[in-house]
């Protein structure tokens, strides 16, 4: 429990830093052009165009005067490739106190990296809002063609008790979820149609 109160600790006092910087960590707007997905699927028309996306840190790789990191948005996860000389030297040292849980928005062109992943190389990126508490860690990969998932928060009691971190580290959750509203408001629609 001290470990998780130090980490509380440290993202107040990243919090206060940003805001000595003189970034606002929670604007009102941000105006988005695209979700995750839409650019994935339609990735062969968009390529090398601009585009416009938030959403939640979710992994975060620092390489010196680059970064890449993965967002996740309502709809699914996208990379983010961000360069120091391409977003500034002040915005990359802004990104480089982010933490796993904060939201961004980044405005860039889309392309394809080496490894063949789909990716918005950042012109723009701006602080939506900086996360206090921090997240559990699932990691993801791919072994043998099958998705593997590493320190996956599966405990039922926790999963029950934090309905919120589970919604947002489990993402079949949150289809749950979302099936059960649609499948709901259809068999209202239906009996409202009936005179029921």
């Amino acid at each position: 429990m001290e470990d998780y109160n130090q980490l509380i600790q440290i993202r107040r006092e990243k919090l206060n830093k940003i805001r000595e910087m003189g970034v606002d960590p929670y604007p009102s707007f941000f105006e988005l052009t695209h979700k995750s997905v839409q650019i994935i699927e339609n990735f062969d028309e968009l390529e090398e165009q601009e585009a416009s996306i938030a959403g939640r840190i979710m992994s975060l790789r620092l390489m010196g005067k680059a970064a890449f990191c993965h967002i996740q948005d309502d709809q699914g996860r996208i990379q983010v490739y961000l360069r120091k000389d391409k977003i500034g030297e002040e915005n990359f040292s802004l990104f480089k106190m982010l933490d796993i849980g904060d939201f961004i928005g980044v405005q860039g062109q889309i392309f394809k990296t080496r490894m063949g992943e789909i990716t918005v190389l950042a012109a723009e990126m701006v602080l939506l809002s900086k996360s206090i508490r921090p997240l559990p860690i699932v990691k993801e990969k791919e072994e043998d063609g099958e998705k593997v998932v590493y320190d996956q928060f599966a405990d039922k009691e926790m999963r029950y008790r934090q309905r919120y971190v589970d919604l947002v580290v489990n993402p079949e959750v949150k289809e749950v979820f979302i099936k059960r509203t649609r499948i709901i408001s259809a068999m209202r629609a239906f009996l409202d149609q009936h005179d029921f």
